[in-house]
This record gives structure tokens, C-alpha cells and sequence, in this order.
């Protein structure tokens, strides 16, 4: 039987008096990448703050690797990793020395290796020793990202990671993701850019409206879409089309 990484059941957060979640579902197997899609404002930050226990939710039931969000935060954070959507990188220190200091905190063997192969891996080889805050806004995002990368977490959060990437950086990520997920971590991704989610993702969940109104595999996402029109060829559509007219549905409705 498959193991569930994370366990949402009837989540639901407010700030003052507009109600963002309202009763969010779903569940994430161990070793799946699982991408939450949604408008801005919608509410997916706001889950990952929560599965991150950044943030606490108002009611629902959240476990996190077996452990439950309520009362086992501590035990939460041993296992997760989260890339946010604003950076946590130290400005003053190199990007070499702000992979070293989270290496050590997170006792890996041989961190100066893992240093070196993170920094080659996201090209920042030629300005490790440099401060980072000399580094350009997409230089940063790749040292935040190989920040959360260290060490061994069962869970990674990313948090819209690809956004302000370039192409070469974003192929480098998608990579990346696609290689903790065959060794087993579960990935939770938000994601601005469709094809990103259509590329990578296990499962896709549609976030509107405080509830998650679909979730499935792409192919069961594509059944949901009209037939396509046959002209002189097929159209298959993309997972952005099939996202729109979901949620125009769910508006019309």
C-alpha cells in the first residue's frame, strides 16, 4: 500500500473576514510530485505556509509524513524543505558560505562537495565566493532553491520556484525535481506556468474558490475537456486551456 506524505482533510483559513480556504481535500502519495494550481490570490501560498507550519489554520486536519501538524510541528520541520515565493538568502554572506551554513545545520557528509556540485548544478560556480547581494534577482532565486535542495528531506514545498528563472535555469530545476522524486522525496509544487505542471506533476489539483474543485492525473484532467474539434488534425489541449475552462465552469455555475 502506498504511503501518504501529506494528508489535508477540510482545511480552512481565514484573515479577518475573507474566508480563503473553505474546506480543502486531498492527499499526496510518497515519491509523487503534486502540482496546486490556482489564480493568484486563490489561496495555494497559504496551504504551503500551513503544510510548512508557518502558518496556522483555522480548522481541518493536516498530517505531514505521518506526523500531525496540531501538535508534532517540531517533528514536521525535521522532515520537510520549503523554497517560498521571497527568498531567505543572506545578502552578506557568499553563495558558497550560505550552502555551507546550511549544510552544516543539516549535517550532511562531505558538505563542501555538496556545496561545489550545488553551485556547478545551478551555474553559480563563478560567482560562489562572490556576496549574494551582488547577485542578480534570478542569481538569488537559484541559491535559495539549492538551499532547499541540502540535505535529505522527505518533502520538498516550492513555492512558484521556476518564477524569475531563466529557460536554462528552469530546464536545470525541472531536472532536478524530476531526480528527488525517482529517489522517493515528495515534491508539492505551485506553479504560475502550466506546461511546468503539465511536464512534471503526478497529480494536478485546481485550487478556486477556498476548495480543491478537481484533482487527478493529466489524462483524467483531458476527459473533462471537450471533445476536440476534428478539422484537418486533432487538437489535444493544454493543461492551461483545460485549467480556464474548469474554472469558467465553476464561475458560470
Amino acid at each position: 500500500m502506498e504511503n501518504i506524505a501529506i494528508h489535508v482533510k477540510d482545511l480552512k483559513k481565514s484573515f479577518k473576514d475573507t474566508e480563503i480556504l473553505k474546506g480543502v481535500d486531498f492527499k499526496v502519495y510518497s515519491g509523487e510530485i503534486f502540482a496546486l494550481l490556482g489564480s493568484n490570490g486563490a489561496g495555494k501560498t497559504t496551504i504551503v505556509k500551513i503544510l510548512s507550519t508557518l502558518l496556522k489554520a483555522d480548522e481541518g486536519s493536516v498530517k505531514v509524513c505521518g506526523f500531525d501538524i496540531a501538535n508534532q510541528k517540531e517533528k514536521i520541520r525535521e522532515k520537510i524543505s520549503l523554497t517560498g515565493q521571497f527568498t531567505t538568502v543572506d545578502e552578506i554572506l557568499t553563495g558558497w558560505e550560505n550552502l555551507l551554513l546550511i549544510a552544516n545545520l543539516r549535517d550532511v557528509d562531505n558538505p563542501e562537495k555538496v556545496v561545489s556540485d550545488l553551485l556547478e548544478r545551478f551555474g553559480l560556480s563563478d560567482v560562489g565566493n562572490q556576496q549574494a547581494k551582488t547577485y542578480s534577482g534570478g542569481m538569488i532565486r537559484k541559491l535559495d532553491i539549492a538551499m532547499s535542495l541540502i540535505g535529505t528531506p522527505s518533502v520538498i514545498f516550492l513555492d512558484e520556484p521556476t518564477t524569475g528563472l531563466d529557460p536554462e535555469a528552469r530546464i536545470e530545476l525541472q531536472k532536478t525535481i524530476k531526480k528527488h522524486a525517482k529517489k522517493g522525496k515528495t515534491i508539492l509544487l505551485t506553479t504560475q506556468y502550466l506546461d511546468e505542471a503539465e511536464q512534471l506533476a503526478d497529480k494536478i489539483a485546481i485550487l478556486h474558490n477556498g476548495k480543491i474543485i478537481v484533482n487527478g492525473t493529466f489524462e483524467e484532467l483531458k476527459k473533462l475537456f471537450p471533445p476536440a474539434k476534428v478539422e484537418y488534425i486533432e487538437k489535444q489541449p493544454s493543461l492551461e486551456e483545460i485549467f480556464l475552462a474548469i474554472v469558467s465552469k465553476k464561475e458560470d455555475k
